[in-house]
């Protein structure tokens, strides 16, 4: 190829023996084995051992050589011996005899190492992270990033997709997480806001005129870190479709999704024509509107039965008595489980927050009755009506939960998950996807017991536009759904409310006046005033998505270079401070409180 190498490290096979070669890259590891010395030597291909006599006069140089220094190598390609082939390289038969040597740039004593998978302190790993991505799983993932990105391009373009790019300085938005705000340098005391994702673009490219647009967007908010949220960027395949319904969108990501899915994985799509579950359906038989569908334990509502004179259970027919509900999941065929795995589930329950989860198990010997703590407080006759309900058997056991409604589904939502990782319940082979259809339009805010857009304030709202009835709010469903894959929320999206007249008379419901809307929205409801088409979209996650495809529960194990928990980009140590003379070119002044 040039002077550096003839070859990769992945490239070499039995065919090229007693070929004259270089190679360049990595000293991954070297073995002493006194008259000969073995060096792997890696590069973004794969690895090639290397092997000289300490004959040579370049032999103390290799010896001392520090691992992660670059090399370039000239040797003869030779067969290994019988018995001494590495069957899980490519290179695994042959070996190169060096014949002469390069060091083209000395490593100094690591950090971190990076032969081996072992686990490092996140600190060192995202300080060094130049070092963590040379380690086989982590370059490995971020491969697999570039080439899911690729894919998604490639697919949306054979769709019919135009692809475009939206403005990262804009206007501050009222709704979602916090904006990072960039101070403007012509115009004094005024702030640009990076975009939480280019949602008001996106519609506005629909009413002017393009059919179908997605680009792979980078969005800024400045939120808390999760396990499955960047505290700063994250990237989201963004799409918009003029003249559509509902269905359509579907129809574009359910292909996009399983033909993604079946490229970069062996595991098993369970339907490749995603379910369709509303989010009153989602809340009552899974406790969340992001359920994980391999898991085969529903939740169901027993509040009735605690109405019934033989039920003796007085903490939960109290409760039921002022308003609270009781929700339950069965196990099927628990009866030889120990007591210990009941009282583990209740005792991790309350370590949740909760007041635990009250149990038993279905036996009979002459009648039907509950055997644990509190199933001596049903009478046979409620047992029968509970195996009714649940379509419970004899030897299965029921997990009960009372309170108010968002508390019972919020422990249930998690203890289903949990009993069921106890059970071996759910098959890590699979990748079930749902759709979270017919969301509320409006919810009430706890806090302020007022009025608010419960999802995306754009939406449409479903049935006779002509005849809703804004009297009873809570009682509006919207065309919004979400995307769900094994637990996970791939995005949300919604059909767009193309009409400024119910736009207005909706953000009236949530309490903007006509004036804040105009002024909060001026873009968007001007462009709309002029002929816009009915539109919807979607905007499923990058990073979620490569996170499935690669088996991580950690979003920074398939990001190049993210932050840490605090927002801190510890190798280019970021946040940082900057001089005064570039703060008073932006007319601010630091007014830093003490905590």
């Amino acid at each position: 190829m040039n002077k550096y190498r003839t070859h990769t490290c992945s490239q070499l096979s039995e065919n090229d023996n007693n070929k004259i070669v270089t190679l360049s890259g990595w000293v991954h590891r070297k073995r002493d084995h006194g008259n000969l010395l073995f060096i792997d030597l890696r590069d973004h291909f794969g690895l090639t051992q290397c092997v000289v006599e300490n004959n040579k006069n370049f032999f103390t140089i290799l010896e001392k050589i520090r691992p992660e220094s670059v090399i370039s190598v000239t040797g003869k390609v030779i067969k290994r011996e019988k018995g001494t082939e590495n069957l899980e390289l490519t290179t695994g038969k042959i070996e190169v005899n060096i014949q002469s040597i390069k060091v083209l740039a000395e490593a100094n004593d690591l950090p971190m190492p990076v032969f081996g998978e072992q686990d490092y302190p996140e600190d060192i790993r995202l300080k060094y992270r130049f070092l963590d991505l040379r380690r086989e799983s982590m370059h490995k993932n971020i491969i697999l990033r570039s080439n899911v990105i690729s894919f998604i391009r490639s697919e949306m373009l054979s769709l019919g997709f135009l692809e475009f790019q939206t403005p990262i300085l804009t206007s501050s938005s009222p709704e979602g997480a916090r904006d990072f705000l960039v101070p403007s340098r012509l115009n004094p005391g005024k702030f640009y806001a990076l975009p939480q994702a280019p949602q008001q673009f996106k519609q506005l490219i629909m009413v002017s005129g393009f059919d179908k647009y997605f680009q792979i967007a980078p969005c800024f908010r400045d939120e808390d870190a999760r396990a499955d949220r960047s505290p700063g960027e994250f990237y989201q395949l963004d799409m918009e479709m003029s003249f559509v319904e509902q269905e359509d969108i579907f129809k574009v990501i359910e292909t996009l999704m399983v033909n993604l899915f079946k490229r970069f994985s062996t595991k098993k799509i369970l339907n490749t024509k995603f379910p369709r579950i509303s989010y009153d359906e989602a809340m009552l038989n899974y406790g969340t509107d992001k359920p994980d569908l391999r898991n085969p334990l529903l939740i169901k509502d027993i509040t009735n039965i605690f109405t019934r004179e033989d039920v003796k259970f007085d903490i939960f027919k109290k409760l039921v008595s002022k308003g609270s509900k009781v929700r339950c999941i069965v196990t099927k065929n628990t009866k030889d489980k120990p007591r210990n795995f009941f009282d583990n589930i209740d005792k991790w329950a309350k370590e949740q927050g909760a007041s635990g989860l009250a149990y038993f198990t279905l036996e009979k010997t002459s009648k039907i009755s509950g055997k644990g703590p509190v199933g001596k407080f049903f009478g046979e006759e409620s047992l029968k009506e509970l195996m009714k309900t649940c379509k419970m058997d004899i030897g299965d056991s029921i997990f009960m939960s009372c309170g108010k409604i968002n508390e019972v589904e919020k422990i249930l939502s998690v203890s289903r998950d949990k009993i069921a990782g106890e059970l071996n319940l759910i098959d890590e082979n699979q990748f079930a996807f749902c759709w979270i259809v017919d969301y509320p339009m409006f919810e009430l805010d706890e806090q302020t017991k007022k009025i608010k857009f419960s999802h995306n304030p754009f939406s449409m709202p479903q049935g006779d536009i002509e005849k809703i009835d804004l009297t009873n709010p809570l009682n509006i469903k919207a065309y919004q759904y979400d995307i769900v894959c094994n637990g996970v929320e791939l995005s949300s999206g919604a059909i767009r409310n193309h009409i400024p007249e119910l736009m207005y008379k909706l953000f009236s419901v949530a309490g903007y006046k006509k004036k804040e809307v105009d002024e909060k929205f001026s873009g968007m409801i001007n462009a709309l005033s002029y002929g816009a088409p009915p539109h919807g979209g979607i905007a499923p996650g990058v990073d979620r998505i490569v996170m499935l495809l690669a088996n991580e529960k950690n979003i920074r194990e398939i990001t190049l270079f993210p932050m840490n928990q605090n927002a801190q980009d510890l190798m280019m140590k970021a946040p940082s401070n900057v001089e005064d003379k570039q703060l008073k070119e932006l007319n601010i002044k630091k007014d830093i409180k003490k905590n």
